[in-house]
């Protein structure tokens, strides 16, 4: 029992960190950009910070994807981060719980379908913003 109440501490205490926006290694020396300016940027490392303004994990498509799309929703976005579902374990939370929050996404951008999106791997890639 007591292994199981520090499991719970420690992940609650991971989710904080994760949520809250602790800082995280590789991110720091990231471009900061709007999602509307992230098309701008394909192949180049950046942070891109806006409001999820929809999150959808899509369980019944091919690889399970969860969408986060920022300031606009789908199928207006502008700016996509995409989590694979292979990847979502490695969240301590559900990732389309971010929606309507305020976020900065960091990694290479690419291009699908003509908008922009990040590929993103785990939770040190998402970060809270003000």
């Amino acid at each position: 029992m007591r292994t199981m109440t520090f499991m719970v501490g420690k992940l609650a205490l991971l989710t904080a960190f994760v949520i809250l926006g602790a800082p995280s290694s590789g991110n720091a020396d990231a471009l900061k950009i709007s999602p509307d300016d992230a098309i701008n940027h394909v192949g180049e490392m950046a942070t891109v910070c806006g409001r999820v303004a929809s999150a959808k994990y899509a369980t019944s498509t091919r690889g399970q994807p969860t969408f986060l799309n920022l300031d606009k929703p789908y199928p207006n976005q502008v700016f996509t981060a995409v989590i694979w579902g292979s990847n979502r374990a490695a969240f301590p939370y559900a990732p389309e719980s971010l929606g309507d929050r305020r976020i900065c996404v960091t990694g290479t951008i690419k291009i699908y379908r003509g908008k922009a999106e990040i590929m993103v791997s785990g939770p040190n890639q998402i970060q809270a913003s003000e």
